[in-house]
């Protein structure tokens, strides 16, 4: 069988991160979080002074930047290079309600967006991966082999929300989130670069009737297929 690089966006609170993962495994292939890595962008301006519209400023992180990924125990630790051999985990850093502000106003940036995309097509060149964000399949992978768009209903991804962050002991208020996530859903679909939006060749999934397991085995399904495993 063909390794593919599959390709899986939709709006915050679809389920892709969880979804990505549990694929990844399923398929014995690697997991790359765009997502993460647009949220250590914000984290390392954030603790450096810098202004999250700052796009000259925040894209000179992207510079030597020493990061990889850690699929450990079900959780895709975030890891970025601090002179030493085992670097420093940020998995639970760039998780907060503030950072993902953060990343969503920083993944508007031309600036940002053109320092990332070389590192992204570089960790995914091989193939043999699965990759989820806001632009995988229209802007970063074009050609991929298979192409999902996640989405739910504004009320389950909210409560998808709520609950992630109740779980890791932050409070959370479900009208709040909801409006969050709502406001997040027009500034990313309506950026003048790389819009969240469907790529005409990807496969939809509407992810509020189905259970994870049930998600993963529809899209585990359609890229064997296309990997010459049918």
């Amino acid at each position: 069988m063909r390794k593919l690089v599959v390709a899986i966006d939709g709006p915050a609170g679809a389920g892709k991160s969880t979804t990505a993962r549990m694929l990844a495994a399923k398929l014995g292939y690697e997991l790359l979080d765009t997502g993460a890595i647009y949220r250590v962008m914000a984290l390392l301006a954030r603790r450096a002074g810098v202004a999250w519209d700052d796009g000259p400023g925040v894209a000179a992180f992207a510079a030597g930047l020493d990061l990889r990924f850690r699929l450990e125990g079900g959780v895709n630790h975030v890891i970025i290079g601090d002179g030493s051999a085992a670097g420093v985990d940020v998995t639970k850093d760039i998780r907060t309600p503030e950072i993902s502000d953060g990343a969503s106003r920083v993944s508007a940036l031309p600036e940002v967006r053109a320092a990332l995309l070389d590192l992204q097509r570089r960790l995914g060149a091989q193939g043999g991966v699965v990759v989820e964000g806001r632009d995988i399949g229209t802007v970063v992978f074009p050609q991929a082999g298979a192409k999902f768009f996640l989405t739910a209903n504004a009320d389950e991804r909210a409560r998808r929300r709520v609950a992630e962050l109740q779980a890791a002991g932050r409070p959370a208020d479900f009208a709040t989130t909801r409006a969050e996530m709502q406001e997040r859903d027009a500034r990313d679909s309506s950026r003048a670069v790389a819009p969240l939006k469907q790529a005409d060749d990807a496969v939809p999934v509407d992810s509020s009737g189905l259970t994870p397991d049930e998600v993963v085995e529809k899209m585990a399904t359609v890229v064997q297929a296309r990997a010459g495993g049918r």
